[in-house]
Parts: C-alpha cells; sequence; structure tokens
C-alpha cells in the first residue's frame, strides 16, 4: 500500500532541536586535541553543530552536493537585470558540461553538483522538477500561486530525501535565475520588516540609476500584491521565486532529515530567512559560508543569528561562495579527526580560563 506524502504543517511539527550529547561529545573531542582552546574559532562551532545535526560526534561531511537550484522570473520585464532571460537556461545547462564557475569550483572542493530546473522559462536538458515555465511579473500582480509556492517548497525537501538516501552527507545550496536578486530584495525586505533601500543591491552591475529603478518595482510590487509579512508562503508566492521557495525546501528538508545545509550568499540566505520565519529550529540546522557583496546579507544573517566564515566580497551566486568554504570545513574536519591528544603527547590539558 502506497504511503501518504506528508504535509509540509507535518514535516515542520516533526524538525527537532540539535542533539546535545552529540554536541557535547564533540566540544570534548576538540579540547582534548594538542592546540589552543577553541583556536580553530567558527570552524570548531561548525563541527559540533554538524555532530547535533547528525547526532554523531563522528562527524562524516566526506561525500557533498551542491544543489543550484534553476529559474526564471517575470519581473526581468520591468528592466531589472543587464542580461536577458534567455541566460539563466544558457547557464544552467552549462552545469552539465562542467563549464560554470560553481562547477569548476565544485570539482576542486570535492563536491557534486546537481542543478535543478524548478521553474525555467523553456524546456532545457536539466534534470526536470519543473513546477512551472517561469513565475509571471510580481509587479503586475503575485509571482505565482500559493500552491506553486508550496509545490516549490516541497520539491526542496524532496530533493534532500534524494540525496539522503544518496548517500550525500552535507549540502550546500545554490541558484541560477536572471533577475533574482530582485526576488530575494523584497523577501528579505518583508520578512525582515526592512525598507527596500536597505535590502537592495546592483546584482550583476546595475548602474546607480537602474539600482533605484530595481527598488522602485519592488516597492511597486509590494504595492500591488501587499503581502501579509507574517505569512512566509503568501510573501514566497506573491514577490518570490521558484529557486528561492525551492531552496527553502531545501533548508527545512536538511532539519527535516538531519542533514547540514551550507548557506551561500543573498539569495540562499533569502530562502534560509524564509526557512527559518517557517520553523524556527530549520537555523540551527544551517551553516553560513560566507558574507556577500549585496547589502541585505548581513541583516539576514544578524536575524539568522550567525556569522559567515569567509568574508571575500563575493556576489557571484550558484553557490561559488558556500564551494569555497567547505574545503576549509574540510581541514577542520581532519585536525578534528586526526590530530593527536594532550595525553597521547604528555602534555597537560588546556584549561578554560575565562569567557570567551
Amino acid at each position: 500500500q502506497r504511503r501518504r506524502s506528508m504535509t509540509l504543517d507535518e514535516i515542520l511539527d516533526n524538525i527537532e532541536p540539535l542533539d546535545i550529547e552529540a554536541m557535547e561529545q564533540a566540544k570534548g573531542r576538540w579540547n582534548s586535541i594538542a592546540k589552543p582552546l577553541h583556536s580553530l574559532g567558527k570552524l570548531e562551532e561548525h563541527i559540533i553543530r554538524i555532530a547535533g545535526i547528525s547526532k554523531d560526534a563522528g562527524v562524516d561531511i566526506e561525500k557533498k552536493a551542491l544543489i543550484v537550484m534553476c529559474a526564471d522570473n517575470g519581473v526581468v520585464e520591468e528592466g531589472v537585470t543587464q542580461t536577458g532571460q534567455e541566460v539563466t537556461a544558457v547557464v544552467a545547462e552549462n552545469f552539465l558540461t562542467g563549464n560554470t564557475s560553481a562547477a569548476i569550483m565544485g570539482r576542486r572542493a570535492g563536491t557534486e553538483v546537481f542543478p535543478i530546473d524548478i521553474g525555467m522559462a523553456r524546456k532545457t536538458k536539466v534534470p526536470d522538477y519543473k513546477v512551472a515555465y517561469g513565475t509571471k511579473n510580481m509587479a503586475r500582480g503575485p509571482a505565482m500561486s500559493r500552491e506553486e509556492a508550496l509545490q516549490a517548497v516541497m520539491t526542496g525537501i524532496r530533493l534532500v530525501k534524494e540525496k539522503k538516501e544518496e548517500g550525500f552527507k552535507l549540502l550546500a545550496t545554490g541558484e541560477m535565475g536572471i533577475g533574482n536578486t530582485t526576488t530575494s530584495s523584497a523577501v528579505s525586505t518583508l520578512l525582515l520588516g526592512e525598507m527596500p533601500e536597505r535590502m537592495t543591491g546592483r546584482g550583476a552591475g546595475l548602474t546607480s540609476e537602474g539600482l533605484e529603478h530595481k527598488v522602485s518595482v519592488i516597492k511597486r510590487a509590494i504595492e500591488r500584491n501587499r503581502p501579509v509579512a507574517a505569512d512566509t508562503l503568501d510573501v514566497l508566492s506573491k514577490v518570490g521565486g521558484f529557486d528561492i521557495a525551492g531552496l527553502t525546501g531545501v533548508f527545512l528538508g536538511g532539519a527535516y532529515y538531519r542533514i547540514p545545509v551550507v548557506i551561500d550568499g543573498f539569495i540562499s540566505a533569502a530562502a534560509a530567512l524564509a526557512a527559518y520565519k517557517l520553523c524556527p529550529f530549520a537555523r540551527e540546522y544551517m551553516l553560513a559560508s560566507h558574507v556577500s557583496g549585496e547589502p541585505g546579507m548581513k541583516l539576514i544573517l544578524d536575524e539568522l543569528g550567525t556569522e559567515a566564515v569567509l568574508t571575500a566580497d563575493m556576489c557571484l551566486g550558484e553557490g561559488t561562495g558556500a564551494l569555497c568554504y567547505l574545503p576549509v570545513l574540510d581541514m577542520a574536519a581532519e585536525v578534528y579527526h586526526k590530530m593527536s591528544t594532550f595525553s597521547e603527547n604528555n602534555i597537560e590539558d588546556y584549561e578554560e580560563l575565562g569567557d570567551r
């Protein structure tokens, strides 16, 4: 007999806090290693967090995947970008040949890259999880229906389940979609209760006049659609994108299936914020990789109560910032697993001498 699929509410209700016992074991392991206490900083914290996520102080992150949500956004009609919508599909298909920044970096980082067509405006060779052929123009009406937003979120959750069943231990998030800094700014503006001017940046190289126009389009979309800020699905459906909604599902799926999920840049962070608003426990399963060049990024990380490991002024997207962070995390895991302890070196353990 076929099992009934779980609803989003059932998934949210079954997301639990991190495993404290595994985290204490991981902390004890770090403190026993023959080096100054806490000297790897946030990297130690992330390894401890991963232990709590997986309920295993063994911390296995060997098999990693980058999920790249690819989708088109109808708001491109408003002239908010420097390039045309056709670029989305071109770059998305280049992932299949390894000819994108993230694909090249993924090979170096030992991470498999999975582009996903969750809503591009035409058929492509990219694996098809399409909700629709792009969103509508949010400046003239809702970007999508509530049902479509829910479908995109559930697709992200399903992808996490698939990757876990394939043996992946850590997921990174990326996206490809012309116009998605506009949708991300709109979503995060509403979820944070901020002004669009504070959350909106130049994206892929807008002029000052272009930035001003972009802000005005976001304001018009919010005024026309009147999303209910306390209703995250309403926000996603009215001013979001399929890529953002899908990544929201990836973050929620990570929390439900207990797999750490790495936040990339601003667009990924907007999805992480949406996941957090749907389920506050979900933020405990997120690892912040870098602070992107978009102005709203730090405001989102502050709301999530986290800090990124890297600051490199990157704003490329695709998951590139998350990929830069993964080799650094791998090095921390290598120390965690392989370095000898104080007792093995006949050295007296370091003691905690005050607040960190």
